[in-house]
């Protein structure tokens, strides 16, 4: 009886503890993206990233594994460790405020009962006003499954009687997919155009951090299982090729058809550089106003 005085005592506390912490984190907008290996969301978002943490905005990533398969001559716990020290260095050039990267593995993350209430945590534990998510259409089984992950998370973080630990959230955030260009069983929509062109640097900053993917598994991968010789030995050469990669990827036609919702005419046409988000049929449904609102950078024209 005495134990079970003891451990009720400690649950009320930890949850006072953390409602008091939701409070207390309510004053900023906050947005999560939860994502399948360290470099996902950097690749799809971090753009968008650089410009709302700029803007007070409170931002969170979270790798669902720790990569522990992403290379081509080594693997397990160290490159684990390896692509979990990458990821926090490249948040520190982003400006974000977390970069979680979790335990479980490379290559089996299954859409399971376990992981999904990591997710459910993890969204609650951030008080997510916004959370940006991967489409559960892709060539790699983590990226499908990690998109399904946050669908299954999307009602169940507002439901306080699933994953009881951690307080449910009182409204249910918006949910938006990252972009990809798989066409079937149905193609991305860009909703909402982030034009990115100031942070470009930023981003090309954190990328250039992830050395294990941007100089040795991506391009071995590339060139057909072989090391490319093409990738600069000397680190200044390096980051400038990688930056003269990503200088190569200009908006398409249709982020160029989208991007004008957002912004003037004039100021649209000035973007060279964007991110898209397609809102998920999950969760809060956002006006124009809710959109403008949680992207601070499109509210003002």
């Amino acid at each position: 009886m005495k134990k079970f005085l003891i451990a009720t005592v400690l649950f009320v506390f930890v949850f006072n503890l953390n409602t008091k912490a939701q409070t207390t984190q309510d004053k900023r907008i906050r947005v999560v993206a939860v994502f399948a290996h360290p470099d996902d969301a950097d690749s799809k978002m971090s753009g968008t990233a650089v410009l709302l943490a700029k803007m007070g905005v409170a931002v969170k990533f979270v790798a669902l594994t720790n990569g522990d398969a992403g290379h081509y001559a080594e693997g397990g716990g160290v490159l684990g460790q390896r692509r979990r020290a990458e990821a926090q260095r490249a948040a520190k050039k982003y400006g974000i405020d977390e970069y979680v990267v979790l335990n479980n593995h490379d290559g089996e993350l299954l859409p399971d009962l376990n992981v999904r209430m990591q997710v459910i945590r993890e969204i609650r534990k951030w008080n997510a006003d916004v959370v940006f998510g991967l489409r559960p259409n892709d060539y790699h089984p983590d990226h499908r499954n990690a998109g399904k992950l946050v669908e299954d998370a999307s009602y169940m973080v507002a439901v306080p009687n699933v994953a009881a630990d951690v307080p449910a959230l009182k409204k249910n955030p918006v949910f938006l997919y990252m972009q990809d260009n798989f066409k079937k069983p149905n193609p991305f929509s860009h909703d909402i155009v982030i034009g990115i062109d100031e942070a470009l640097d930023q981003k090309v900053d954190g990328l250039n951090e992830h050395t294990s993917q941007m100089y040795e598994w991506l391009p071995w991968i590339a060139n057909g299982g072989e090391i490319d010789p093409q990738v600069p030995k000397d680190p200044a050469a390096r980051k400038a090729w990688l930056k003269g990669r990503w200088m190569e990827r200009t908006m398409s036609p249709a982020q160029k058809a989208g991007i004008g919702k957002w912004y003037s005419p004039e100021k649209a046409a000035s973007f060279k550089y964007a991110e898209s988000f397609e809102i998920t049929e999950y969760g809060l449904q956002p006006t124009e106003a809710d959109i403008r609102r949680l992207f601070p950078m499109l509210s003002n024209k």
